[in-house]
């Protein structure tokens, strides 16, 4: 017997080892799966959410109209609009017409075809700058032109011509720095145009009126003056939506929301913020001193008043203990002052954050405003009352202000970019705003 103990220890221990070796082969191949869906995630296009069911009677109708007859369709669904008065998708309290505004949304979904030219040279062209202040429309533009949906082939279905420019790359390409000379850019943008005449028709069939930019640069209304057209006719989504200057038009134009994007993989990282009772300060900003705005304001508030945050850039002995981030997401109210132009990118930080912003930029056209009351998520307080700015601020119920910050949590969707765009994020309502705005331009054109 003892000379077939070792054999059979031999076989269990063989046995033993063989079902190990199994069981990592099991692991190693999951892991390789694991790891090969990780990357094909990565690279792999997105799969959009399939667009709302039509009946096959309603597709007919609507292959049957010309872009015209469309508008028009849609005109008339929108003015018998039924009311809405409990929607899950959407807040009420935060909409002028939240009815009127679903049911041009239905509309938008439902016939809206955008065409892009092709025309046009990377990296001026087609290449979405993603990353910083200006990013807002490089994140348009890769949404827009990955869309299955609302983009059409044929240009002779389009409702809506989109110029696929980046006003920060032409920056980049085209500008001399120290220069001071925009002209170069201008010039640019104007042969572009008259080459895109020149080739198609459908430019000059319109004079422009059904096409549009997108362009969050500062100086992305002024590098439009070298052709008449495109500057009085275009709709210009701008994130300089300065109403002073006579280059942007309310109610013609699209105010652009400017967002500074910091992580291209994670639009959302750290977004999100404390309840009212965990925000000791009641108003903060730090940033750089541009623009006349913001010297008054430190003025009069920096190192005033323990419950007024107010800085230029945050000193590094107070961001060692609490970050910009945290600064916004323990404040009740986060100031938004212009800078060289109107636009800043903390409105939309103070929304992530969910601190109700003051915005301090009287010529300012907010965004969306056609259908947000930003009244009920934020204030705006004029450049001449910075002086009685705790004052105003106190003046406010905590009552009401409590309401104010829940809607500032309930709009915060409305400002998201979505790697997968999701029905009234970013994307949507900025598309929203043209469509709405090429409606506009319809029905004028049909009472004239």
């Amino acid at each position: 017997m003892s000379k077939h103990v070792p054999a059979v220890v031999l076989l269990n221990s063989t046995a033993r080892t063989n079902r190990l070796m199994r069981v990592m082969e099991r692991r190693a191949r999951l892991l390789r799966r694991r790891r090969r869906k990780k990357q094909a995630r990565i690279v792999e296009k997105i799969v959009y959410p399939p667009p709302p069911v039509v009946p096959d009677h309603l597709q007919r109708f609507i292959a049957s109209l010309t872009p015209n007859e469309a508008l028009a369709y849609a005109r008339r669904e929108i003015e018998q609009a039924p009311i809405v008065t409990d929607d899950p998708d959407l807040y009420a309290p935060l909409f002028r017409n939240i009815s009127n505004f679903k049911r041009s949304y239905e509309m938008m979904e439902l016939l809206l075809k955008v065409y892009i030219y092709d025309e046009g040279d990377r990296p001026i062209f087609h290449e979405p700058h993603l990353l910083g202040i200006y990013s807002s429309e490089g994140w348009f533009m890769k949404l827009m032109e990955e869309n299955p949906y609302f983009v059409t082939r044929d240009p002779e279905k389009a409702h809506l011509f989109y110029l696929p420019y980046s006003s920060r790359q032409l920056q980049m390409a085209v500008y001399v720095p120290g220069s001071h000379n925009l002209r170069p850019l201008s010039e640019f943008l104007r042969d572009y145009v008259n080459m895109l005449a020149a080739k198609y028709p459908f430019w000059n069939r319109t004079h422009g009126t059904d096409h549009f930019i997108v362009a969050c640069h500062d100086w992305g209304p002024y590098i439009l003056k070298d052709h008449e057209e495109l500057i009085r006719n275009t709709i210009k989504a701008l994130c300089n939506a300065d109403i002073s200057e006579g280059i942007f038009k309310a109610g013609k134009d699209v105010s652009l929301p400017e967002t500074a994007i910091r992580n291209i993989g994670k639009p959302l990282v750290n977004v999100g913020g404390k309840r009212v009772s965990q925000r000791p300060i009641l108003a903060f900003f730090a940033g750089n001193m541009h623009g006349p705005v913001r010297p008054k304001l430190l003025k009069y508030w920096s190192d005033r008043d323990e419950d007024m945050k107010i800085y230029g850039p945050l000193p590094t002995s107070v961001s060692r203990i609490m970050s910009y981030p945290d600064h916004m997401k323990s404040s009740k109210f986060c100031l938004c002052p212009m800078g060289f132009e109107v636009n800043s990118p903390r409105i939309v930080e103070a929304i992530y954050y969910e601190c109700v912003p003051v915005i301090i930029a009287d010529n300012l056209a907010l965004p969306f405003d056609e259908v947000l009351d930003w009244s009920a998520f934020s204030l705006i307080v004029s450049e001449e009352d910075i002086p009685k700015l705790k004052e105003i601020l106190l003046s406010i119920p905590l009552r009401r202000y409590q309401v104010m910050q829940n809607n500032v949590k309930r709009v915060q969707k409305h400002f998201h970019w979505n790697a997968m765009p999701f029905r009234f994020d970013l994307f949507h309502m900025i598309l929203h705003s043209i469509w709405s705005r090429r409606l506009n331009q319809f029905q004028e054109s049909q009472i004239s």
